[in-house]
């Protein structure tokens, strides 16, 4: 009788544990996918100048560094950021890696609710990309020299201000047969960016020939 009991108690415990792992390994279906809109004007809502944008990255930002090699100092008072789940960093030929803590946290959290915005869409996870960070005063006439339209004045010197594409993201599941155009995944990330400067957390300007978004943190005080 004994021998029966633990027989039957064996069984149903191998039954549990077969259960558990079918029910970890089936994945959980996604819904239909939502539909995506921004009811709003990219240049009108994202129309911070650059006298703005300058102004509050020399009230809480580092001091210029001029050369790469002065950069290797200023680098103490920031953080590097590095390709992770929420973006990922491009590769950097006219800025160097690094940001003050205050923007390193603004850069994680536009991934991040850029991606929370996605699943309650339904739609497939992507990663943003971020194509421009701190300039030295070196790298910012380099620049001019190539790019007739970009600021000397730029607030990109003072490790406040970033670059974040609007034409290009990064799927990250590529088994994913679900893609979203680049243009529906531009009005979820604009929505995302709107929220941030209501909430007072940054400056933004639509940069349209760049085909970026122009991100300065903001610190109230």
């Amino acid at each position: 009788m004994k021998k029966t009991t633990l027989s039957i108690l064996l069984l149903l415990l191998t039954l549990t544990v077969a259960a558990s792992f079918a029910s970890c390994g089936k994945k959980e279906k996604r819904g239909e996918l939502k539909r995506i809109w921004y009811n709003g004007s990219y240049n009108r809502d994202f129309n911070d100048l650059n006298d703005t944008h300058l102004a509050e990255a020399q009230r809480i930002g580092i001091k210029p560094a001029a050369t790469r090699e002065d950069a290797e100092k200023s680098k103490k008072q920031m953080e590097e950021i590095k390709t992770n789940e929420y973006y990922e960093v491009e590769e950097l030929k006219h800025s160097i890696p690094y940001l003050i803590p205050t923007a390193a946290e603004l850069l994680e959290d536009i991934g991040r609710n850029f991606q929370d915005s996605l699943r309650n869409l339904n739609a497939s996870l992507y990663k943003i990309k971020v194509t421009s960070v701190t300039r030295t005063v070196d790298d910012v006439k380099n620049l001019k020299k190539r790019n007739t339209n970009s600021s000397q004045n730029s607030a990109h010197r003072y490790g406040t201000t970033f670059d974040v594409s609007w034409v290009r993201y990064t799927k990250i599941d590529e088994a994913d047969t679900l893609n979203i155009d680049n243009e529906r995944l531009k009005m979820v990330l604009a929505s995302v960016l709107r929220d941030l400067h209501r909430e007072k957390r940054c400056y933004i300007k639509h940069e349209r020939k760049q085909g970026c978004f122009h991100i300065t943190v903001r610190k109230n005080s």
